[in-house]
Order: structure tokens, then C-alpha cells, then sequence
């Protein structure tokens, strides 16, 4: 197994449902703290979404073990921002049997 580069400060977010005061609510994004990953990038692929252009890549996104249930340990339908850049985590799993290390798989969408 090759080793891992944490090198690259992420913020771990969690998705908040606000009241929107008519009724309904509106989804906003609470930062959780900063994890160091290492990030490799996978085969992307555009499609056509009404007027707009989604170019969508996947990333293989590594950062440090933590217990199931630990506020530290990523969960499928967060995300990781890197300043402007958002990667939403679609799967998580050990990297290795002693559970020294996560992959998180997720999707950066870029609009154009």
C-alpha cells in the first residue's frame, strides 16, 4: 500500500435546515473543523443540465481514522470545502483493516 500525503487543509461541512420564516426552510452549511487530506482526482465527465453546463468530477479524497459516530469522522451527504472548491462525500470507508486512514469518495461540481 503507498503511503499517505496529508497535505491539504479541508473543512468538513454539515448540511443545517433553517427556518426560511414562510413556512419551508433553506439548507445552509455549518463548518465542523478542518481535517489534512490527501486528494487525487479521477476521470470527469460534463453533462448538459437545463441551461447550464455541470462539469463533474470524482475525487478520492483520504484524511485520518476516527470511531464511527466521532463529529471528526466524514459522513456520506457532507462536504469538504477548499476555499471556493466543494467536494460533497458520496461514500466513506477504512482504507486499511486497522482503520488508520478513511476514503472518502465525492464529486466536485463546477458549474460554467
Amino acid at each position: 500500500m503507498k503511503p499517505v500525503n496529508l497535505r491539504q487543509a479541508m473543512v468538513l461541512e454539515e448540511p443545517v435546515h433553517l427556518p426560511d420564516g414562510a413556512g419551508g426552510f433553506a439548507e445552509s452549511w455549518e463548518p465542523l473543523g478542518t481535517l489534512w487530506a490527501e486528494i487525487v482526482a479521477g476521470s470527469g465527465r460534463e453533462r448538459v443540465a437545463d441551461i447550464v453546463t455541470l462539469s463533474m468530477v470524482p475525487w478520492r479524497i483520504t484524511v485520518r481514522g476516527a470511531p464511527i459516530g466521532a463529529p471528526s469522522r466524514p459522513r456520506p451527504g457532507q462536504r469538504f470545502r477548499d476555499g471556493l472548491r466543494v467536494f460533497r462525500i458520496l461514500s466513506v470507508s477504512e482504507r486499511d483493516a486497522a482503520g488508520r486512514y478513511l476514503t472518502c469518495l465525492a464529486h466536485e461540481e463546477v458549474a460554467r
